[in-house]
């Protein structure tokens, strides 16, 4: 048996089925061309029964992709097979993916259709479909929770009738990894031809085991996993892609498999599809979140400083991200301070060291985090002084029309009025206020929350800001007005890099 594991990625079709997450033609297109760079075997582009944009953007992929197979899902009935094959005819590697349910559940109350009748349905879907593409899959529905004897049966016909593929779905997310790990070994020792066959699964979240489930199939037979990128589908959503791939790496002992996926390539596509969507993953999330790779206890900095496999089991450039993340806050000790003032160019004397240790607890008691900036003005001993301030600010903004923003900004003790226009409100602000101060550099990040749910919340923008030189300035504002924050965000981008040119005395001490 292959120890190679293919990923088989459903980001475009079951992905793009969770509510907020359509995508046009363009962005699955844009995202199809990601996913063939990271490495995925199998693209399953779309329904293309579904709609006739569906159509058209799984045949647009299938045109235009070379390296992976593309794929299309469609119920065993004779016109989705018809569209789905037409909708992949110009593919490199063509491949349709067909299902009926088999729980007695949806048998009885979706379908409304005998057990007998199902299989007769499932038998024409694959011969049909083998007819016109030499690649098959066939999945069960809801076969987590279908009688174990009855998928025997119904696996055994469609593998007669052409199926290269059997893939189980936990469609519902309702197995434990030791329940579905018995049901890939069962079905691996018991259905005659499966042996030849790649056996593949597809794990929903709703009870948050679905990357366990993935992998406890791959551990007992199971030699393709459907997933998405960010765990993202129907309902919880499925299996994440990140995380089965990064699990199967770390852990080669216990799988004894590979992918051919380009690790370094994950948080890239992650970021591309939260940019598509608009919908951020969870700060903690596993591999791509960002925390991933941030450490902000100082028994935990302490040992990084000293060794990183002490607290990291993978290496965060393998990933794509760019290094450890030391994150220093009320939890952080003295090695990591240390560190970071070295990496600063600041040298203190063991007295200065003390203080400002102690002043450093004071302060991250009342700041969630402490940044380069906060740590400058420790080290010199001073309260930070804002050196910009905005006064006041006008913004006029109409549909279809440029926004137009008038502002008032206190630099030290001058008055500056500055007028800009930009695509939207806040690019107005930004402009104005880059104009006034003559800012360099680019927004990399920007992001706001509310930090309750009322019309008349706070809004928080946190945004962060690549100098020339290419290091980073994180900013925050908050206000009611979402305008603003974003506005106070940026000046508070000004008044910490103004606070950074106060470091060049200590240069090379």
């Amino acid at each position: 048996m292959s120890n190679k594991i293919k990923i088989f990625d459903t980001t475009l079709r079951d992905g793009e089925q969770a509510p907020g997450f359509s995508m046009n033609i363009q962005e699955k297109l844009r995202l199809a061309h990601q996913l063939e760079a990271l490495g995925v075997d199998v693209i399953e582009a779309g329904f293309p029964a579904a709609s006739p944009e569906d159509f058209e953007s799984v045949a647009k992929i299938a045109e235009e992709l070379t390296t992976p197979e593309i794929c299309g899902l469609a119920r065993c009935h004779e016109g989705d097979i018809e569209k789905t094959l037409k909708a992949i005819e110009k593919a490199k590697k063509p491949r349709i993916h067909v299902f009926i349910a088999t729980s007695d559940i949806h048998l009885e109350y979706k379908l409304q259709m005998s057990r007998d009748e199902a299989i007769k349905r499932a038998i024409q879907g694959v011969q049909q479909a083998k007819s016109g593409c030499d690649r098959v899959d066939f999945s069960p529905e809801d076969a987590g929770r279908s009688d174990r004897q009855y998928l025997v049966e119904i696996l055994t016909e469609v593998i007669k009738a052409g199926a290269d593929t059997i893939n189980i779905p936990d469609t519902v997310g309702y197995l434990t990894p030791e329940e579905f790990g018995d049901l890939i070994k069962f079905l691996h020792n018991t259905v005659p031809g499966i042996q030849d066959c790649i056996i593949s699964t597809h794990c929903h979240n709703d009870l948050g085991m679905a990357v366990a489930n993935s992998l406890a199939g791959v551990a007992n037979g199971a030699r393709q996993i459907e997933c998405t990128i960010n765990g993202i589908g129907e309902r919880a959503g499925n299996a994440s892609l990140e995380e089965v791939v990064m699990a199967i790496k770390t852990r080669p002992e216990l799988y004894n498999a590979h992918t051919d996926i380009n690790t370094k390539l994950l948080l890239q596509t992650s970021k591309m599809l939260q940019s598509i969507s608009g919908n951020t993953v969870q700060i903690n999330k596993a591999i791509v979140g960002q925390n991933a790779f941030a450490h902000e206890a100082g028994i935990h900095q302490h040992g990084l400083l000293k060794n990183k496999a002490t607290y990291e089991i993978m290496k965060p450039d393998d990933v794509g991200w760019n290094e450890t993340n030391m994150v220093l806050g009320k939890h952080s000790g003295k090695a990591a301070i240390l560190a970071r003032l070295k990496e600063l160019g600041i040298k203190l004397n063991d007295d200065q060291v003390s203080e400002l240790m102690a002043n450093f607890k004071t302060l991250a008691d009342r700041k969630k985090d402490i940044y380069d900036e906060d740590l400058i003005m420790l080290s010199l001993g001073e309260e930070p002084k804002k050196h910009y301030f905005l006064e006041g600010m006008t913004v006029n903004s109409h549909t279809g029309k440029d926004s137009t923003a008038s502002i008032r900004l206190l630099v030290g003790k001058k008055t500056v009025d500055e007028i800009a226009k930009g695509i939207g409100s806040v690019d107005a602000v930004y402009n104005c206020i880059i104009k006034a101060t003559g800012l360099e550099g680019k927004l990399t990040t920007f992001h706001i929350d509310a930090v309750s749910p009322e019309r008349e919340a706070v809004a928080v923008c946190q945004i962060t800001w690549e100098n020339s030189d290419g290091t980073e300035i994180r900013g925050k504002g908050r206000d009611t007005d979402t305008v603003n924050a974003a506005a106070y965000a940026l000046v508070d981008i000004l008044n910490k890099a103004k606070i950074r040119e106060k470091i060049s005395p200590y240069q090379g001490v």
